[in-house]
């Protein structure tokens, strides 16, 4: 795994064989940030990664600049691989917290300016997580929600989504408040 740009840019992060996790590929997530530099002030970001795997996304986000990147997953040896990157990184911003993510939706008061869901594919509830979000009222006026997903779901019907943009096998589905 690579962070790609800011303060931890090019530091490889050797991902045990033992995490089952689908990080989202280099290339991937290096296009969704291409995407979101145009809209997003990193220094001013609240964030919150769900089903953070590996932490890919959250470190990039705390590489980046955000001040403040919650990353919830539930895999007690993904959150520990997470918790020891954080350490060796000295990540201050980031926080990782063990739990479900439906269960953490249920409980979040909070609301972030950036919220990133990276579920398993075959998750049976994926369908569920953007309306749990939308609904719960999780972002901030101005905020963006990205979903990563295969190419057999569709949520353009649902309110403020703007657009969906696909690399490779990767779908992420934008929304705006």
């Amino acid at each position: 795994m690579r962070i790609i740009s800011g303060k931890y840019k090019s530091r490889r992060i050797q991902v045990p064989a033992n995490l089952k996790a689908r990080p989202t590929t280099d290339f991937a997530r290096e296009s969704l940030f291409n995407v979101l530099n145009n809209t997003v002030d990193w220094e001013e970001t609240t964030a919150l990664d769900l089903f953070s795997g590996t932490g890919s996304v959250a470190l990039e986000l705390v590489s980046r600049g955000c001040p403040f990147v919650v990353c919830v997953e539930k895999n007690p040896n993904h959150y520990n691989f997470i918790c020891k990157t954080q350490e060796m990184l000295g990540a201050k911003e980031l926080f990782p917290i063990k739990a479900d993510a439906f269960k953490y939706l249920q409980a979040v008061k909070q609301k972030f300016d950036l919220i990133f869901a990276d579920p398993p594919y075959d998750l049976p509830e994926l369908e569920k997580i953007p309306s749990l979000i939308l609904e719960k009222d999780l972002l901030k006026e101005g905020g963006i929600f990205v979903m990563e997903h295969s190419q057999n779901h569709d949520f353009s019907h649902l309110p403020l989504f703007t657009k969906e943009r696909k690399y490779g096998n990767v779908h992420f589905s934008f929304f705006e408040k």
